[in-house]
């Protein structure tokens, strides 16, 4: 069955944006990339795991991002189901198992989609080129929401061309990667590669086309695991 024919499913992130302390830009795409790679690292998301038919169902069809936003009250509700937190620096990102489109839980659905514009209090350092690093196209305006759920394809794009080896090695380091805005000289260069291009379908805020570049996924087999304290 072709995707596009396939029954559509989304994975739900939700960022916590409270109203005097909303996290950093760069932050929270890093972050919620993060989180797309830790459910896919799941052990509930393999084999017979819990979620493993809804992360097949969602992979096999379009692979649908929408991240909406919650503080306060809406915020603790969204912990009580079932999924997983990631904290960045100053973001907090929970993912959740995928669901149809138009099955989202209740206390989901209520949450808005807009208002996730978000701003770096200083502009962001270069990227650690020892780790992935997720580029977004310099040509394209997007919300900190939209922005989140391209890095979670890029990020999801990286995690496809890896072996399972690799794969393992990247979960043992914590995923770390970067993302960043490319300039227009290495974003030319870059959707020429041969890298995993992110091509957004354009069924919100922008037209289709490619808006991140993934690169760096061999560099995880390198990377050093995170101690357990």
């Amino acid at each position: 069955m072709a995707r596009d024919e396939a029954p559509q499913f989304v994975l739900p992130l939700v960022v916590r944006i409270e109203r005097n302390e909303p996290p950093a830009r760069t932050d929270a795409l890093e972050t919620a990339a993060r989180a797309v790679l830790v459910i896919l690292g799941d052990e509930r998301s393999q084999g017979d795991g819990e979620w493993a038919q809804p992360m097949r169902d969602w992979q096999d069809a379009r692979i649908r991002k929408v991240v909406r936003r919650a503080r306060g009250a809406e915020w603790r509700r969204a912990e009580a189901l079932p999924g997983i937190t990631v904290t960045g620096k100053s973001a907090e990102v929970r993912v959740f198992p995928p669901v149809p489109l138009d099955g989202w839980p209740k206390d989901l659905a209520r949450l808005q989609v807009s208002g996730t514009d978000l701003d770096d209090p200083q502009p962001p350092v270069g990227p650690d080129l020892s780790a992935p690093v997720l580029w977004m196209s310099p040509h394209l305006d997007m919300s900190a929401g939209k922005a989140m759920a391209q890095a979670g394809h890029g990020a999801q794009l990286a995690w496809w061309e890896l072996s399972d080896e690799d794969r393992a090695a990247w979960r043992a380091a914590g995923f770390p990667l970067s993302v960043r805005t490319a300039d227009p000289g290495r974003w030319s260069r870059l959707t020429e590669s041969g890298l995993p291009l992110v091509h957004d379908a354009g069924f919100t805020e922008i037209a289709p086309g490619t808006t991140v570049v993934a690169e760096g996924a061999d560099r995880v087999h390198a990377l050093p695991r995170v101690r357990s304290a």
